[in-house]
């Protein structure tokens, strides 16, 4: 692609988000990390414009990560964004020091020049999103400030003679509400890209890509949950090498109602795609007995997929082609980001059981054609590969499944009572027109029990926690507002419809600090 932005990684949770961004600007990008973006790099991608993004390290230490002279050698325009920032201003003879005070979350700006062409149609004040405790202190020559914010002196700055440009705080974010607008100025208008990309663009590129590693010849399989992400990766894997993919259905007994059935009427009879449906119900439960640690869980699910798999993988092909040699997987950028550093050092949340709970040795090679999507970017392709509307617009369902909606030991009656609960909650949402307002809804079986009145007896029996959250991406979430009286019928209706549950409480947490799943 001429038109590409560099983006350069030093760990940052969110550095995927300024692709995304990028994207929703219809602009080509690609991300790096920091230690491998040299001049031989810049001269192969030649980017028109290069971003430095945020990460978790402090430039007060010796050993934190820093820029390649080729960067500021290439004469490119540079955007520094929060870590970005401070170390452009520090390789260019300015100062950072740790802050008396730290900015985390929301906080407002204020644009002290109006003129730089990186804050065009920006109002003067906005919120944007801060998260650092280093700050520049002196700025390099040649550097004005363009916006302060009340900790951050220097939240913007630029020396436009160079095209040189530092943002303390996150514009990539949805939080800072005019973020995106920032980034179009600097990619559009001050490096010159043209917004050519789209997701027609992308499905060409990843069909070309899959069939160049696959190879001509041999079988491939896809671990198919029945879910959006690994859903479209099936489709378009088939797209790109046709009868040679077989997608491999495990029930492991962690399932929502009916999806079984769901996905084998979908695949087999629907897209006459290769199917082989597993029931592993029996060897999934088996292994989770007397397992509480949701990181021990993540793995064995992890480790068991795989087994599984790889088992079906031996005896799937023909003649000299006997036994699949590729996996694929509908991993997103969200597990990627929380499992395992990417592309910089960035920070372990948890381990997915596609990503982190993945064994060290496996005899299969990963085909992960959405690793760099967002679920809405996932669902916007599924729709030019022609999934139905009904199925992309369904509600995200973890690979672990219920096994990390259920803390604590994990057995098949409590999943059959999850279920239950989570498919009364599901209706009403429907029912009441709300579905596709949220982003993801379901219910988690705690691991207490509470003590209630029923029919002027006395109860002993499970709470179970309801949780809705609205996202743009899965990176931050804030909670979905329901009515108070729905809450009471939806509470109301549980406990007189599913018998071993007498108390319903609703999650009120946001992302951060929680994660959207409970494990």
């Amino acid at each position: 692609m001429a038109e590409t932005i560099l983006i350069v990684d030093f760990g940052s949770q969110v550095t995927q988000l300024i692709a995304r961004r990028l994207r929703e600007l219809k602009i080509y990008c690609e991300i790096h990390p920091f230690n491998k973006v040299n001049q031989t790099l810049i001269s192969n991608v030649a980017p028109k414009g290069i971003i430095l993004s945020g990460g978790p390290d402090s430039l007060t230490q010796a050993a934190s990560p820093r820029a390649d002279e080729a960067i500021f050698a290439s004469g490119l325009p540079i955007l520094g964004i929060c870590y970005g920032h401070q170390l452009l201003c520090q390789a260019l003879g300015g100062v950072v020091e740790s802050g008396l005070e730290r900015e985390f979350g929301r906080a407002a700006l204020t644009i002290s020049d109006a003129n730089c062409t990186l804050l065009d149609n920006m109002p003067s004040n906005s919120q944007i999103w801060m998260s650092h405790g280093d700050r520049v202190s002196k700025l390099p020559d040649g550097f004005v400030t363009i916006a302060i914010s009340e900790n951050a002196p220097y939240a913007a700055i630029a020396d436009e003679s160079r095209r040189y440009y530092g943002v303390q705080f996150h514009p990539e974010v949805a939080h800072s509400l005019h973020g995106i607008t920032l980034l179009e100025n600097f990619a559009h208008k001050i490096a010159g890209c043209k917004k050519i990309w789209d997701m027609a663009n992308f499905r060409e590129q990843m069909i070309a890509k899959i069939q160049k590693q696959a190879g001509e010849a041999g079988t491939v399989i896809c671990g198919l949950s029945g879910g959006v992400d690994s859903s479209v990766a099936a489709i378009l894997v088939h797209q790109a090498i046709g009868d040679r993919l077989t997608c491999i259905f495990v029930d492991h007994g962690l399932l929502r109602a009916g999806e079984a059935e769901q996905v084998v009427a979908l695949f087999k009879e629907h897209y006459a795609i290769n199917l082989i449906h597993c029931d592993e119900k029996t060897r999934f439960m088996g292994a989770l007995q007397g397992k509480t640690d949701p990181e021990e869980k993540r793995k064995i699910i992890g480790k068991l997929f795989i087994d599984v798999f790889q088992e079906q993988a031996t005896n799937i092909g023909e003649s000299e082609f006997l036994g699949a040699r590729f996996l694929v997987q509908g991993t997103l950028y969200p597990d990627v980001i929380e499992s395992a550093p990417v592309y910089g050092p960035s920070q372990v949340i948890k381990s997915h059981h596609n990503v982190g709970g993945l064994p060290e040795k496996m005899n299969l090679k990963l085909i992960e054609p959405l690793r760099d999507l967002f679920k809405d970017e996932v669902r916007a392709l599924g729709l030019t590969l022609g999934l139905p509307e009904a199925m992309i617009a369904r509600h995200p369902f973890p690979g672990p499944g219920l096994a990390i909606r259920i803390p604590g030991e994990v057995t098949a009656e409590k999943c059959d009572l999850l279920r239950k609960i989570d498919t009364i909650y599901l209706n009403e949402i429907k029912k009441a027109g709300l579905y596709d307002e949220i982003w993801q809804a379901f219910a988690v079986l705690l691991p207490v029990r509470a003590v209630g009145v029923m029919g002027d007896a006395r109860s002993y029996e499970y709470a179970a926690s309801l949780r809705a959250v609205t996202s743009q991406d899965g990176m931050t979430a804030d909670i979905y507002p329901f009515k108070p009286e729905f809450l009471a019928h939806l509470g109301t209706k549980i406990v007189n419809e599913v018998k071993g549950v007498n108390r319903i409480l609703y999650d009120i947490t946001s992302k951060p600090p929680g994660t959207i799943e409970w494990e």
